[in-house]
Formats: C-alpha cells, structure tokens, sequence
C-alpha cells in the first residue's frame, strides 16, 4: 500500500519576536500563510522494521536528521508501530529557504502515516506531536493561515488571506537561522502591526495587507547577507505590490494582484537568481477525511 500527501511551503506575511525565553527559545508571534509549491511525500510500507528516506535531492538527508524521519520515529514509539515504512520525498520547495519545507514534509508524513497505520488521530492531535519535532510543523500539519505564538507551536487559525501571485527568490547563500535569532537586537527592530494584519486579512483588504507586511529578522539577515536585500530591491523595481523574506531567510517573496504584471516580475528576477517560482497564495486548511 502506498500513501501520497502534498506537502506545501509557508510564507510569513507578519513576523515578530516577542523576547527570549527561559528554555531558549523565542516567543514569536507571526501569520503564517500557505502558498502553491509544494513538496510530494509518498509512504510505502516495508517487509522489515525499519524507517527509509529517499530523495533524489542531495541535500536531503536520509537520516534522523531529516524531519520526515523523526515524525515516522515519534510515531512508531508513541504507538508501538512495529512496521517499516519508505518515504520518498520529491523536493520542489528549496532547501534551507525560510518555506519550512522540511516542516511541511515531517507534516505530511505524520498525516500520511496516520492514515497507512489507522491511527485515527484528528489534526490537534497530529500537530501536538508536531510540536515535539519543530516548531513549525504543528503550522503544517493544518496549512492554511494561522497565528503561531509561542515558539511557533501555538495556533489559532484565521480567515485565509484574498487570492493573489506569490513570487519568490531564492538567492544562493546560506542562512543561519541560529545565527540570525543569535543576533538580533529587540530594541533595535520596527515591530510589525501583526493585529492590524489579521483585521486586514479578515476583511479582505489587500492593499493594507500589502503595507502591513513585517519581518523583524530581516534587520539581521539583510546585513548578513546585501545579495537578500538586493533581491529585494529588484522585486520592487520589476513592480511587486508588496516585497518580504519568510522566515529567517533567505527567500524571498513579492505579492502580485494582477498576473499582467506578474510576468515582468518573474521574468525580471531569473536575471538576477537561479531559484524562482510564481505560484498562487492557497491560504485553505488540510482537512481530514
């Protein structure tokens, strides 16, 4: 028997840190959103007890490193599995790019897996255990749009935000989320109005969405890295209505309403960068059936 689920990127249209917190962590508060690339996870059962990444993307790693490994894992000692399973995972979101592509596949696998092992646990469920792995995986398990506060765990789902094209750019460089979170100055950042995005995500209002887009880590990784900023430069100069980095970076992404002046955009940044894609804003949630 074999299991396939979609495992798509997220975008942060808010981003806030809050402060640091006793267990080392931040709290965070952000609106996270889901968008049209994705990565495919397929689950096939194995004759012996044992758990099998395979990816042809060399960056992937096919041991407990790999997030999609530790949710079979979580799952197969919470449950006394003692099955075998191969997840192969076809990468489209970029790796290490600020999408939680790694998140979303661990996501994916938890829902796959629940369904190949008749677990029968509701998404609350699924994203507690997600919880345990990253901090974005609870998100992804539910897609969608949300409020994640606390390290990112927490989730209040919110109205999806109004149809529109995301274009994003991955440049080359590294980023290190550790090193970003590392040095960043609370009192140095403009907090974005993450409040006043969800009034304007619920009414629909997407040039005040646009305005209010916000990403306190951003006055980190634009100084570790001019090529983010300079991304972002052009994205604005080949006309995107509004331009942000998801996440800690180093993508990053550029709302376009109207697909006329979505090709100029595109079309502008392969000059610049190797990694670019023009997909939809999906913003629904994963259900279960």
């Amino acid at each position: 028997m074999r299991i396939l689920e979609k495992a798509p990127a997220k975008i942060n249209l808010s981003l806030d840190v809050l402060h640091k917190r006793d267990d080392g962590f931040h709290e965070v508060k952000m609106i996270m959103t889901t968008i049209d690339l994705a990565d495919r996870v397929e689950i096939r059962e194995l004759s012996i007890d044992r758990i099998e990444i395979i990816s042809h993307n060399r960056f992937v790693p096919d041991d407990q490193r790999n997030l999609a490994y530790q949710a079979a894992k979580i799952l197969k000692e919470r449950y006394n599995i003692k099955k075998g399973v191969a997840i192969y995972i076809t990468k489209s979101i970029p790796v290490a790019a600020g999408l939680a592509g790694g998140s979303s596949d661990a996501a994916a696998t938890l829902r796959g897996l629940n369904r190949l092992w008749k677990l029968g646990l509701s998404l609350d469920e699924l994203a507690e255990l997600g919880s345990e792995i990253g901090s974005d995986v609870s998100f992804c398990v539910y897609g969608g749009t949300a409020l994640a506060t606390g390290r990112g765990e927490i989730i209040q789902h919110i109205s999806p935000p109004p149809h529109c094209w995301v274009v994003l750019a991955k440049p080359t460089v590294g980023v290190s989320t550790a090193d970003v979170y590392k040095n960043l100055n609370l009192n140095a950042v403009d907090h974005p109005d993450v409040e006043g995005m969800i009034d304007a995500i619920s009414k629909g209002q997407y040039e005040k969405i646009c305005g209010l887009l916000g990403n306190v880590l951003e006055s980190v990784t634009l100084k570790m890295h001019p090529e983010v900023a300079n991304i972002k430069d052009q994205m604005k100069r080949f006309g995107a209505d509004a331009v942000l980095m998801s996440g800690s970076g180093p993508t990053v992404f550029g709302l376009v309403q109207y697909e006329s002046r979505l090709h100029r955009v595109y079309n502008g940044l392969r000059g610049f960068c190797d990694q670019v894609f023009a997909v939809r804003m999906l913003g629904e949630r994963n259900i279960l059936d």
